[in-house]
């Protein structure tokens, strides 16, 4: 798995990350590590703090987007004294074709730490999880040396760095189930319970764990935090190619050259990701389409080869950004068992809660094995289009789980239309 070179000054987020020997916490002071808390804890409010992050225009990284400064905000302002409150990391990453938090938690778990001791303080909470998929075992096992080693310099626990703030964090490994990344499911697992979604609202910052004001980010989301207090707004503003700030890690995989993980400017066009990071599509391969941000986003075609992978843009055309890593479907490969795969893998992940996710996806999974092994008829197709209409649409389901399936599915319905008209037999919308 590639990755960016190591550069501090415009690739922050990589610039420690070592996956074979990750910092300890000497190495990671001499990097520039904990500096960001030690501004913070001299004499910074959380009122202050939220402000900044806020201003920095940090997007949530985990796929939502959302302004993760006015996310803190809506937390009630009582302090970690008067009202317990927690601080939760999503490392699930069980999105297909998604990869980045593991290069964090397995690279540098310290930065992970100091960025959440940071948000932690900023919506005033004692208590932390850091929540990690099952299958993340060495990533694990390196958080939670970093956990020790954290707390042995007086990073973590009673009293930090003699500033009065307490702050408890520990790891926690996911039950192994995809639904335990959408944020409320998340909480109802670290409750001992079986991860399914909740309705909203209330909203976890006003009751979330065991009805506490509870803050979910994903990990990438609070790696960032660091290097925004240490180096300030501006700075930070300026390492972006758009409106928001920061950098991103955006991923390829699929037929490219050099599929992995690269850190870039948010906002890089994908031409700049695909030909110049991971050196475009191998021989004898042309790209015909792509999901831009794992596979609970819908598909855009080649002439969507050089969009911005910003916010804003891949939404106009029909898309998200998503988690920000590419999955590439070639000249070579079938649309139809592309989907069939990524169908098969959402009907299996659904916590079973709503009728629509739980009893449609395996229909849309039937119906799409059907048409891939030659037995399908022409009117699944319309089957297929009336499953997207119906299970699609967000507010008909208790989370996003059944419209991020859709997605890929509703727009493959319309980019491969011929695709799926041959494989029933159909020649131009007639019956052959």
């Amino acid at each position: 798995m590639s990755i960016t070179a190591k550069d501090p000054e415009k690739r922050p987020l990589l610039a420690l990350v070592d996956q074979a020997d990750p910092p300890d916490v000497a190495a990671y002071e001499r990097g520039g590590g904990f500096r960001g808390l030690r501004r913070v804890l001299s004499g910074l409010s959380p009122a202050e703090l939220i402000e900044e992050v806020k201003t920095s225009r940090l997007r949530g990284r985990g796929g939502a987007g959302f302004n993760t400064g006015l996310k803190w905000s809506f937390v009630p302002k009582d302090s970690a004294k008067d009202r317990r409150k927690y601080l939760v990391a999503n490392g699930d990453e069980m999105e297909p074709g998604t990869f980045k938090d593991r290069l964090l938690v397995e690279g540098n778990p310290l930065q992970l730490i100091e960025g959440m001791i940071i948000s932690a303080y900023a919506i005033q909470a004692s208590h932390g999880v850091i929540f990690l998929r099952g299958e993340y075992h060495l990533g694990l096992e390196r958080v939670r040396r970093a956990l020790a080693q954290a707390e042995a310099a007086g990073y973590l626990g009673k009293n930090i760095l003699g500033s009065g703030f307490d702050f408890e964090l520990i790891a926690h490994p996911s039950g192994g189930r995809y639904i335990c990344g959408e944020e409320t499911a998340l909480i109802t697992a670290l409750e001992g319970r079986r991860a399914n979604p909740r309705t909203k609202p209330p909203f976890p910052q006003v009751s979330g764990l065991w009805g506490a004001p509870t803050v979910v980010n994903n990990i990438e989301t609070f790696c960032n935090v660091p290097h925004i207090v240490a180096n300030g707004v501006e700075w930070y503003l300026g390492l972006s190619a758009c409106e928001d700030g920061g950098t991103k890690l955006y991923g390829v995989s699929g037929r490219a050259k050099r599929p992995g993980v690269y850190e870039l400017p948010l906002g890089t066009r994908m031409g700049v990701l695909l030909n110049e990071c991971a050196g475009g599509m191998q021989d004898g391969y042309k790209l015909r389409a792509f999901l831009p941000g794992g596979a609970s986003t819908a598909f855009l075609g080649a002439e969507h080869a050089d969009i911005t992978l910003d916010y804003p843009t891949p939404e106009k055309a029909g898309s998200r950004l998503g988690t920000g890593l590419a999955i590439l479907l070639d000249d070579r490969a079938s649309p139809i068992g592309m989907l069939r795969n990524l169908e098969h893998f959402f009907a299996q992940e659904s916590c079973g809660w709503c009728t629509p996710c739980r009893d449609g996806l395996p229909w849309v999974e039937k119906l799409l094995i059907e048409i891939d092994e030659g037995r399908g008829r022409p009117e699944d197709i319309d089957r297929l289009e009336d499953a997207a209409r119906m299970i699609g649409p967000m507010g008909r389901t208790f989370c996003a789980h059944a419209p991020g399936a859709i997605a890929p599915l509703e727009s493959g319905l319309k980019l491969f239309r011929r695709d799926f008209e041959r494989a029933v037999g159909l020649k131009h919308g007639v019956a052959a």
